[in-house]
């Protein structure tokens, strides 16, 4: 039996491969005591009417050797068999990295399973790559990235975000004694009906030590929860499978997406502080490394919808200026023939009567006012009317004898071609490098339903899209890029290595966008988390609330505002200049800060600050009609010794963590800064 052992922050991850050579098997995964006594997943007993490879805690089961438990990996070849028995063969580890490899002679499938945990995070990575060795074809039908294993003796407690257009990320939780629990997305793109992300504890102990698994992945995906009788729970996690299966050729290989466990004895709310400083790395790998969150920016979209003219666009701009703002982004309908929802998408030139004087002079006109250039994109749709559609049909995605299929007056480039894919590259980069842009705002406004004629359609497009992000950060790394996709439908880790911020939602309206948010942060960074002012009402919870409230919910992410600052008076322009004035001195820690949700708010804790965000929900109109005391809300990770200003007040730590700050009910909202004194 040899074993292998991967330690991250505090939990390690540990595997060995019985003698037999069978199968990999997780030994340990949680906090570190759990690697120094008896395994907590593997089976007691004797196995009665299955094969051993059901009940144990397999790290990557075939069908061949599991049968009647869940698999990751089912194959066939000409014979038309469905079973693959790999043998482990060989063992590399290289610091952080650990690859063990797996063969079966009589199919000549070579099996690796790839595992990486950086020694100053909680997570580890892991993925698969299947090689045909052999001289035919075989066909992978079910093509997981991971399988992990959670020991739940009491019962799965699965926490999961699930949403629809305009109401990302709600929150929901299911307790799960036996069974199997599904979400995924069959779309072509994350989706807003679920996100990639599923959390485990025991259901006896919800709020104890929580794992999680996310996948990296912007196409279709499946992940499910499966609690056996055991007393475990596996989660699968991989791409969704193709109706066809993936056809490896011989002396070809395939690489699957990488699945990301992590794991917290703090509960729900440290694995999303494992995951926020997971993905906070992605932002150090980039050859522009931002220490402090985007500049503010302004969008003009809410403001003029298609009707996009220099002078308008220039008097918004100006009054931006008044309120702070640093990035002015020009959204849809600044290209030829976009004068609404039905035309112009593939024709990705600047409207000259849009822009009389050209766009050049815009910008010119902006970095006079103080603002930088932002423009908005959705490089993989075209409208059918479009020159390109009519220039290259061949281009225009659909089903072999089919008409393309027609979602929101608009169809999608087959991004499965590389002639497609060249030819988006090289229109973002001729855009890119005629203009002095500093901000992309990427947008992908409808799901990819056709088949196409590639028969791995998902995996191809989803390739593409990636490697044009990295061409973008390759040779324009100064362009920062956001990703949105009809509001929070790309919303996942494998877009989050790839740009810099994330739109989560459409919905901009403050009860609402404060639900959304709170759903966001508990997968994903308050880095990635873009998030504007606006003058929208709520779709769900239309109650009035202050000015103060909307900028204190966008400020605890990336703030921009998208208001018709035409319609804004002086007062409320001033206002908006104080908002942000704050913001840019607490980026850093909403940033890069550790999360912690309050009773009433969030809590972003920094080196030697905090900022807290408190909001009051509820109808505040009656608040103060009767006697009453001062609300107080503790907050977290202050040093009991250490002494705090709060505002013109100062408190000892050990006050502030037991009793809190004062939090009168004269407003509807506020944003503290707590810092320690030397």
């Amino acid at each position: 039996m040899t074993q292998w052992t991967l330690r991250g922050a505090t939990t390690p991850y540990v595997v060995e491969v019985p003698e037999h050579g069978q199968w990999a098997r997780l030994v340990a995964w949680g906090p570190h005591a759990m690697a120094d006594g008896p395994s907590t997943v593997a089976p007691t007993g004797t196995v009665h009417f299955l094969p051993a490879a059901d009940v144990e805690p397999l790290e990557y089961a075939v069908r061949g050797v599991r049968y009647a438990a869940p698999a990751e990996l089912v194959v066939s070849g000409p014979d038309g068999n469905d079973e693959c028995r790999p043998v482990f063969m060989a063992d590399a580890q290289d610091g952080d990295h650990l690859e063990l490899t797996f063969l079966d002679e009589l199919r000549s499938l070579r099996l690796v399973l790839h595992y990486r945990m950086p020694a100053e995070l909680d997570v580890v990575e892991r993925w698969v790559s299947v090689h045909n060795d052999g001289s035919a074809d075989f066909t992978l039908h079910h093509h997981d990235s991971a399988g992990f294993v959670v020991p739940t003796i009491g019962g799965a407690c699965l926490r999961y975000l699930w949403g629809e257009w305009n109401s990302e990320f709600q929150q929901a939780a299911i307790t799960l004694a036996r069974g199997r629990f599904t979400i995924d997305s069959r779309q072509g793109i994350t989706g807003h009906s679920y996100s990639p992300f599923l959390s485990v504890a025991d259901a006896d102990d919800p709020a104890g030590t929580t794992w999680g698994v996310q996948l990296a992945w912007s196409g279709s995906w499946q992940l499910s929860a499966d609690v056996d009788t055991t007393g475990q729970t596996r989660i699968q996690a991989g791409r969704v499978p193709s109706s066809l299966g993936l056809l490896v050729a011989p002396g070809s290989s395939w690489v699957s997406p990488v699945a990301v466990g992590a794991c917290s004895t703090e509960g729900p709310d440290g694995l999303a502080r494992a995951f926020h400083a997971y993905q906070r790395t992605f932002a150090r790998k980039r050859t522009l490394s931002h220490a402090v969150a985007p500049k503010v920016v302004y969008n003009s979209w809410f403001a003029t919808e298609f009707d996009v003219r220099a002078d308008h666009q220039l008097e918004l701009a100006r009054r931006a200026v008044r309120a702070g703002v640093e990035t002015f982004v020009v959204d849809d309908g600044w290209f030829t023939g976009r004068n609404d929802d039905t035309a112009g998408l593939g024709d990705w030139e600047v409207d000259p009567v849009a822009f009389p004087q050209g766009l050049n002079a815009f910008i010119e006109d902006l970095k006079e006012v103080g603002l930088s250039f932002g423009l908005w994109v959705e490089p993989e749709s075209v409208s059918p009317g479009s020159e390109l559609a009519a220039k290259h049909p061949e281009w225009i995605l659909r089903t072999t004898g089919r008409e393309p299929l027609l979602i929101r007056n608009q169809l999608l480039l087959d991004l499965s071609r590389d002639d497609v894919a060249e030819w988006i590259w090289e229109t973002l980069d001729r855009l890119l490098s005629s203009y002095e842009i500093s901000y992309l705002k990427w947008d992908a406004n409808r799901p990819r339903l056709d088949s196409g004629v590639h028969r791995d359609l998902d995996g191809q497009v989803v390739a593409n899209l990636y490697e044009i992000l990295d061409r973008i950060r390759a040779n324009h790394p100064g362009v920062l890029v956001e990703g949105c996709a009809g509001g929070g439908g790309r919303v996942d880790l494998g877009m989050a290595a790839c740009v810099d911020t994330l739109w989560p939602s459409d919905n901009t309206a403050p009860l609402d966008r404060l639900k959304i948010q709170r759903g966001f942060l508990t997968g994903y960074s308050p880095h990635l988390m873009s998030s504007w002012v606006t003058d929208a009402e709520g779709t769900h919870d239309g109650r009035d609330r202050s000015l103060d409230f909307r900028f204190h919910v966008a400020m605890a992410g990336n703030l921009g505002i998208g208001a018709d600052l035409s319609k804004w008076s002086d007062d409320q322009l001033a206002a908006a200049g104080r908002h942000v004035a704050q913001y840019k001195d607490i980026r850093d820690v909403v940033a890069n800060g550790l999360v912690h949700p309050l009773a009433e708010g969030v809590q972003y804790v920094g080196a030697d600050r905090s900022v807290v965000f408190l909001w009051d929900t509820g109808d505040g109109n009656v608040r103060g009609t009767l006697p009453t005391r001062p609300r107080r809300i503790p907050l977290v990770q202050l040093d009991p010794t250490k002494f705090y200003r709060v505002g013109d007040e100062v408190h000892p730590g050990s006050y502030l963590l037991q009793v809190g700050v004062r939090w009168d009910g004269t407003t509807d909202s506020t944003c503290l800064v707590v810092e320690a004194l030397d």
